[in-house]
């Protein structure tokens, strides 16, 4: 046999293997001395600290009317007690008041133009197609939208480490010196904001990523599924169930909703695995893994309660707020093992109950007083946790109003000539489908914005530069005060040119007009998802009942410390800078917030 030939080649890659090895020695060496310098040096940039731990309790929509009220009435006895240890106030909203936008001004201690998240869409400026505002998900990358820092980074520069449980923006996570799990926008396993199944028929499949699907079969008030079988009782959620699609692992729950001779079951969302995600949901990435094992699994979706099968009467409102209990019960467990193993740092955590509860039960006063007290006991089992040296914080991103008419203004724009459709239409389909944008001036999608189609941004825009501030300014004049022909009432109560409410550098992506609807009024939904409806105004039939897209003037947040509040008019954008001040970290120049807290 021919031995084989070693020629020069093979010694020079023996050599730079050689080389290679001895360089990532010497480079992991030198982290292993540079990380100690770093944190020395963090050290000595930071001042003495107020304090050695702080919480960040976040109520999603809790609302101060409703906050208030139950305190006089001495049913939130925990709250009342920490008004009394330190103090409360009202707290200032963004415009929009939407979740995303405010929780994004809550981390980074700016306003949207220089965050970038201005509603939960965006608009693709060729297609005019409509995308998710805060990630990018491809198959070869997820990329973060959200811009400006968080103060949980900065305050990690510093050697304070955070813990950051499900506040929303925080998908896909980014690498700082603590731990997270991403919240709100965070996908299915096919990638959607929440597809949930419903199956009249004992057999189907349940479909996954890219049409894959698996089956299933319900036989003798049993489901059996890739391999497991579970017992299904009538109004009773399975445990979460876990599924392998490839090599892709998604958990569900099923809940049989009706019985032989009238079959239903519905089948939650496919929600990335926690102990095995096929999407980054955490950091480091073993953190979603390390709370699966110490806690058990639980929903990653970052619309986790799935209001949408109640409007779809998938399920019922029993079946919605026994899901909503059980996500929360999940967030609970995890909140107060951050605790436990928390001597210093910062532990935040967003309850979304409140939110998605007053979304679809907005009304029923029992069920919101049950909510607001349940959240007091939360709170009771908080304060325990706070002696001399923490500070703690609760806040809410908005309140809330009633939702009961909804306004397309794509049909207004319509009927008053700055939009058109082909072939004159009266309506056209969703995601602007038969609108002629050669001859449409301004168009609406999204929650809250009104958008001008303008030459050079949007691919057909015929708006000239030169007659953009005009144009604006028409708008806002005939749309302030926007009144409902039908029922007489004043459906916006104010309208918001975004140049004179946002700064920053990412202001040419903001929408053009901000729209302050009145309490009891909304985007419609068609509206929402860029349809032209045939009328402005509709009567809002679904069970979504609560809302606060609305003028941001009317729907505060709430803000309860243990530490006396120096703030008369304490806004979202004030608890990041209050975070570094509290643990004695230079807040940054371009964070417009102001601690809220004396400083000591």
């Amino acid at each position: 046999m021919t031995p084989a030939y070693i020629g020069p080649g093979a010694g020079f890659a023996f050599f730079g293997s050689f080389l290679t090895l001895v360089l990532a020695v010497l480079a992991g060496l030198a982290s292993l001395l540079i990380w100690p310098l770093r944190v020395l040096r963090g050290l000595f940039r930071r001042r003495r600290g107020q304090v050695k731990r702080a919480i960040f309790l976040g109520f999603d929509g809790l609302d101060p009317g409703v906050t208030e009220r139950l305190i006089a009435a001495g049913k939130l006895p925990h709250f009342a007690r920490l008004q009394a240890m330190g103090g409360y106030r009202r707290l200032r909203t963004t415009f929009p008041a939407l979740s995303p936008v405010a929780w994004s001004t809550f981390a980074t201690g700016v306003n949207p133009a220089k965050h970038n998240i201005f509603d939960f869409l965006n608009r693709d400026l060729r297609t005019y197609a409509p995308e998710l505002s805060s990630a990018k998900v491809t198959r070869s990358a997820v990329e973060m939208r959200r811009k400006s820092e968080p103060f949980w980074k900065i305050l990690g520069r510093h050697n304070v480490s955070s813990t950051i449980l499900r506040v929303p923006i925080t998908f896909p996570p980014e690498e700082f010196n603590g731990r997270l799990l991403s919240a709100m926008c965070t996908p299915d396993l096919r990638g959607t904001q929440g597809s949930f199944s419903q199956f009249f028929a004992p057999a189907g499949d349940l479909e996954g990523p890219e049409g894959e699907a698996i089956p299933f079969r319900v036989q003798d008030g049993q489901l059996r599924i890739q391999g497991q079988t579970l017992r299904l009782t009538k109004g009773e959620y399975t445990p979460w169930i876990r599924l392998r699609y490839g090599s892709a692992r998604g958990i569900v729950r099923f809940l049989l909703t009706g019985e032989a001779p009238s079959f239903r079951l519905y089948a939650t969302p496919v929600q990335i695995d926690p102990e095995s995600p096929a999407l980054p949901i955490s950091h480091p990435r073993y953190y979603a893994m390390y709370l699966a094992k110490l806690l058990g699994s639980f929903s990653t979706l970052g619309m986790a309660e799935d209001t949408w099968a109640l409007n779809e009467g998938a399920i019922d409102q029993a079946a919605f707020l026994a899901q909503a209990r059980e996500i929360q019960r999940e967030r609970e467990a995890m909140f107060f093992s951050a605790l436990d193993h928390t001597r210093r740092g910062v532990v935040a955590c967003v309850f979304d109950t409140t939110d998605r509860v007053q979304h679809m039960c907005f009304g029923q006063a029992d069920v919101i007083e049950t909510l607001y007290v349940e959240m007091d006991r939360i709170l009771g089992q908080t304060l325990p946790y706070v002696d001399a040296g923490t500070a703690l914080f609760v806040l809410s991103d908005h309140g809330f109003c009633s939702f009961r008419r909804g306004v397309n203004l794509n049909a207004w724009l319509r009927r008053e000539g700055y939009l058109t459709l082909l072939d004159n239409a009266a309506e056209s389909g969703e995601y602007f489908e038969g609108v002629d944008w050669s001859r449409t001036r301004a168009y609406t999608f999204g929650l809250s914005g009104v958008y001008l189609n303008l030459q050079g941004r949007e691919a057909q825009g015929v708006v000239a530069p030169e007659d953009a501030a005009a144009l604006r300014r028409e708008l806002v004049a005939r749309l302030s005060g926007l009144v409902d022909e039908q029922t007489g009432e004043m459906a916006v109560q104010a309208v918001y040119p975004a140049a004179e409410i946002y700064h920053g550098p990412y202001l040419g992506a903001a929408p053009d007009l901000i729209i302050g609807y009145a309490e009891g009024y909304r985007a419609s939904w068609g509206a929402a998802v860029g349809k032209t409806s045939a009328l402005v105004f509709e009567d809002n039939t679904k069970a979504w009942c609560g809302d606060h897209c609305v003028d941001p003037h009317l729907v505060p947040g709430v803000l309860f410390s243990n530490l006396p509040l120096d703030a008369a008019d304490p806004g979202i954008e004030d608890l990041a800078p209050t975070a570094l001040q509290l643990f004695g970290v230079p807040v940054p120049g371009w964070m417009e917030g102001r601690s809220v807290i004396p400083v000591a």
